[in-house]
């Protein structure tokens, strides 16, 4: 084993910080995100998909790093994981084998990891689902992976078109995966927070519009702003 590529995990993000984060929503991260000008927003390939979508995923990145269908670098991550970290594995989007199925599922479930993102396939979709832990990849296949190792763990990857670093945010809904670098945290999640006021006065201005018209009262504007100012500019 190439010991130098199996690194410790990395700190926990604090418990205060993940329930301000836990408030707001993925797409809200990538809005903050790209008003701070960071490549991608953070967004993960839309063909990464949760098998519940109901399922919420939030935590400390750990990494691995793997190809052609390997997975023995994740059973290692798994077994040496903890509660509160996500792991992300960097599987270049293998399609010929799934990395890992419902028993390896159900052991990072036992270790309390808080989800699981696979760029490449996974296979036993109706066991996966019927677990608690919440598990994103790109799609299925019921073909055995390869157990060769070494892979490469807690180091920076290259996951399903963002830049994952151990220790960074991962964050999962229905929408998809937004990833926020370690060392912006705050200033993401303040951005994203203004995103989220806005939102709110926007539900508002439309319910009053939906209110009105409902009434027959004069209808006020529902355009936003921004909207207006550009069509000004034409």
């Amino acid at each position: 084993m190439n010991t130098d590529q199996y690194l410790p995990l990395p700190e926990l993000i604090p418990a205060a910080l993940l329930e301000r984060f836990r408030a707001l929503s993925p797409a809200q991260l990538c809005d903050g995100m790209q008003s701070l000008g960071i490549p991608r927003s953070g967004c993960m390939d839309a063909e990464l998909l949760p098998l519940d979508p109901d399922k919420l995923l939030l935590g400390t990145a750990c990494t691995v790093d793997t190809e052609d269908g390997d997975n023995f670098p994740i059973h290692v991550a798994i077994y040496q994981g903890q509660p509160g970290y996500v792991l992300v594995v960097a599987g270049k989007a293998n399609r010929e084998r799934a990395y890992l199925g419902d028993l390896m599922a159900g052991a990072a479930q036992a270790v309390g990891l808080a989800g699981l993102v696979v760029d490449g396939c996974v296979r036993d979709r109706r066991p996966l689902a019927e677990l608690d832990i919440p598990i994103y990849a790109k799609g299925f296949m019921q073909r055995s992976p390869a157990k060769h190792g070494p892979g490469r763990i807690n180091v920076p990857v290259q996951c399903a078109g963002v830049e994952v670093a151990p220790g960074d945010l991962v964050f999962g809904d229905y929408d998809g995966i937004t990833v926020v670098p370690r060392a912006r945290l705050l200033e993401v999640l303040e951005a994203a927070e203004q995103k989220d006021a806005y939102e709110v006065q926007r539900r508002t201005v439309i319910a009053d519009y939906a209110r009105c018209r409902a009434q027959g009262d004069p209808l006020p504007p529902l355009a936003p702003g921004w909207v207006t100012e550009l069509l000004e500019k034409r």
